[in-house]
């Protein structure tokens, strides 16, 4: 790949925190999940399979959130510690709009944003030569 265009996504179920890999300083961009722990508790007061409804619902608003910013980049690091990210990639190898953008999955622990820089810079640095 030359002149790509690549991205690292640090997710959870809460948020997302997006870091554009280029030779300029990193900056982070976050999404955060609308289903809150005051979303959760409101609508568990209206019974569980509410609540279950309510979270699927506004999961799938999350990850496609997510899936607009992924369509602009030839390259996605998904990494974070939870099944967030293997979610979303299962979403995204369903659709064909996805095809041609390479997305790589990886298993990470709860970083600082300096931390997640550092992981995304040294992840693309070793993948793709400039």
């Amino acid at each position: 790949m030359t002149k790509a265009t690549l991205i690292g996504i640090w997710m959870d179920h809460t948020e997302a925190n997006f870091m554009v890999f280029s030779n300029e300083d990193m900056v982070t961009t976050t999404i955060k999940s609308k289903f809150t722990q005051e979303v959760k508790e409101e609508s568990l007061s209206h019974g569980e399979s509410g609540m279950h409804t309510k979270e699927k619902q506004l999961k799938a608003e999350y990850y496609k959130e997510i899936s607009k910013v992924i369509q602009n980049y030839e390259g996605v690091l998904l990494f974070g510690p939870t099944t967030a990210k293997l979610e979303l990639s299962n979403i995204l190898k369903e659709d064909h709009h996805f095809n041609k953008i390479k997305i790589e999955v990886q298993q990470a622990f709860k970083m600082t944003e300096n931390q997640q820089h550092a992981y995304v810079k040294e992840y693309f640095s070793k993948q793709y030569i400039y």
